[in-house]
């Protein structure tokens, strides 16, 4: 009965999945030393059987707040087709970095699965904005239409303004 699970096992290790991986550098590591440990966890990501789809270097920003100290950080953004295992591995590997100060793991296809979803409701719903003016043509009936209840009114008026006079 335990080969069953272990055959499910297998087959979710190889599903390979949209991620990307942000991490911030501290400030003071040199270029070469962060293009090292760039290069590092490409490695790492093709070892283990994943697909590296881009590498970002976004630059030194200011924190929103203060991480170990340190009030800004080299920004990088890694874009990677890979299994769980693999960006376990990964994560651990950035934990135990000296320099990484922060990184975050998001997995993309459940985002972009959800997106699609968003944009298929909103393209079977009809926008305000595409709908022809089409109470513009009700005031004019109303305009034609509203001469008749104005003559009501005055008579209205001269009733109300005959007791009052006497």
């Amino acid at each position: 009965m335990n080969a069953g699970p272990a055959v499910r096992r297998e087959e979710k290790q190889t599903m390979q999945r949209f991620y990307e991986v942000m991490f911030i550098v501290r400030p003071d590591v040199a270029e070469e030393d962060l293009d090292k440990l760039i290069a590092g966890l490409e490695q790492t990501i093709t070892n283990g059987g994943g697909k590296l789809r881009s590498t970002e270097k976004l630059g030194r920003r200011k924190l929103a707040y203060m991480v170990r100290k340190f009030n800004d950080g080299n920004y990088v953004l890694l874009t990677v087709d890979a299994d769980g295992v693999l960006i376990a591995e990964l994560e651990r590997r950035l934990r135990v970095s000296e320099p990484v100060i922060k990184f975050i793991t998001v997995r993309m296809d459940e985002e972009e699965k959800r997106l699609a979803k968003v944009r298929a409701i909103r393209a079977t719903k009809k926008k305000l904005s595409a709908i022809p003016p089409a109470p513009a043509p009700v005031p004019v009936e109303a305009a034609e239409t509203a001469p008749a209840p104005a003559a009501a009114a005055p008579v209205a008026v001269a009733e109300t303004a005959t007791p009052a006079s006497a």
